[in-house]
């Protein structure tokens, strides 16, 4: 395919036509050519990442054609739903084009990475192996084109999602989620976040350079912005080399990043009732506020959809067992408990939403009840009762006085971007 960058020239963003119109282009000449397409979309958690519109664009331009298979990049999320596979891509795609990724059982090592490897990379600290395992469909033969399609915004596992790491996590298994996501919560969120080249991220560049290489894929990114709503993707980014996700990350970093000019005491963050229904997912209030909340400040998330804790139910028991603890606790956990060992990206997951003590979380939920949220580590608060102070339909994102005259800093969703103070992020 044909490597090609859309940037929009105003804060609009590209529109739909020219979209599809870019992404015509860079097909164009292997249509006639291909038999059978694997596209490899996010799942409804990245419902502002614009690559439900584009998938559904492929499948309508190739489905006469070709055969094509949709298989979203789960990792360890939960399946989607026909309910939530319309929201996202559309009503047009037969259900039946989309497939399972099931990270436990349906995937294949394709190499090692090294230990000494890995101990260059962070510091000295982890010097273990990682097995590179992924859905066995990537690499069974039988597709002509795998097209990653996804949103390069600021992550906490990675420094900035997508590109290899669609491919790697979302269709990757249980030995390369489990160490990437430890890896980086052992370097530090505070390191990583916003920024590329992170220890995890040169652990998926080894991996594209030394066992994806023969793969025929194309990676198609985007960079995005909501406005009441609406997304506008303001970049997009067709093609395989990592310069094209290099420029994906300065645009993101330009419309995704905001800094704060010191740290603030109390935020308040929405979670979307469709989009999170766990604090696996909803504690990206945490991850994305963490550099930018004063030292005892507050954070109030408002919760209306989160219903448990893990996406799996063996992830979602082990947090359950353990809490949010902090940092130096779980990691002395992991000495001592075989459940957290095997399963270390619930293990990092654990460190990634405690505040370590430094500032206090409260969770505004009405699924759960308050010995399920304290039990976690959390504060709790009655969600009726939160909105009743912290409307979510009067608040503005950025600064809100309110009426009793308590400044509070409002994010209606935390997995837009990241927000930090000036002196706490450096590239």
């Amino acid at each position: 395919m044909k490597e090609l960058i859309r940037q929009a020239t105003d804060e609009h963003g590209i529109d739909l036509i020219n979209i599809k119109n870019a992404l015509h282009e860079a097909i164009a000449d292997d249509i006639s050519s291909l038999k059978k397409v694997l596209l490899v979309p996010p799942d409804i958690t990245r419902m502002h990442s614009g690559a439900g519109v584009i998938t559904a664009m492929y499948y309508e331009m190739l489905k006469d054609s070709c055969h094509v298979d949709i298989m979203p990049a789960l990792g360890t999320h939960d399946p989607m739903t026909n309910e939530e596979i319309e929201a996202f891509f559309g009503s047009d795609i037969p259900k039946d084009r989309f497939i399972v990724h099931h990270w436990r059982t349906d995937v294949v090592e394709i190499g090692e990475i090294p230990g000494e490897t890995i101990a260059g990379i962070s510091e000295g600290l982890i010097d273990t192996p990682i097995k590179v395992e992924v859905n066995k469909r990537l690499v069974d033969g039988s597709y002509d084109r795998i097209i990653s399609i996804g949103q390069v915004v600021p992550h906490e596992v990675v420094g900035m999602a997508n590109y290899t790491k669609n491919l790697l996590v979302g269709c990757g298994g249980t030995d390369i989620i489990n160490k990437s996501h430890m890896l980086g919560a052992v370097f530090g969120m505070e390191r990583i976040m916003g920024k590329d080249h992170s220890p995890v991220r040169k652990v998926f560049d080894y991996a594209e350079k030394r066992f994806l290489s023969h793969i025929p894929i194309t990676y198609v990114l985007t960079v995005t912005s909501e406005n009441a709503g609406a997304v506008r993707i303001h970049g997009l980014y067709i093609g395989r080399s990592r310069a094209l996700f290099e420029q994906a990350v300065k645009l993101s970093q330009e419309k995704n990043l905001t800094y704060v000019e010191e740290p603030i005491k109390k935020i308040v963050v929405y979670l979307e009732e469709t989009e999170f229904k766990s604090t696996w997912l909803g504690n990206k209030a945490i991850y994305r506020t963490r550099m930018a909340i004063a030292d005892d400040g507050d954070l109030i998330i408002l919760a209306p959809g989160v219903t448990k804790f893990g996406e799996d139910v063996d992830n979602d028991l082990c947090i359950r067992r353990y809490g949010y603890m902090g940092r130096e606790h779980i990691l002395k956990l992991c000495q001592d408990h075989q459940d957290l060992l095997e399963n270390q990206s619930v293990a990092a997951h654990l460190i990634h939403g405690s505040s370590d003590g430094r500032f206090k979380i409260t969770y505004a939920v009405k699924k759960m009840n308050q010995q399920e949220v304290e039990k976690a580590g959390f504060l709790y608060m009655d969600y009726d009762k939160a909105i009743s102070k912290y409307n979510p339909t009067k608040l503005i994102n950025g600064f809100n006085t309110l009426e009793d005259g308590e400044v509070v800093f409002y994010i209606s969703n935390p997995a837009l971007g990241l927000w930090a103070c000036k002196d706490k992020f450096t590239d």
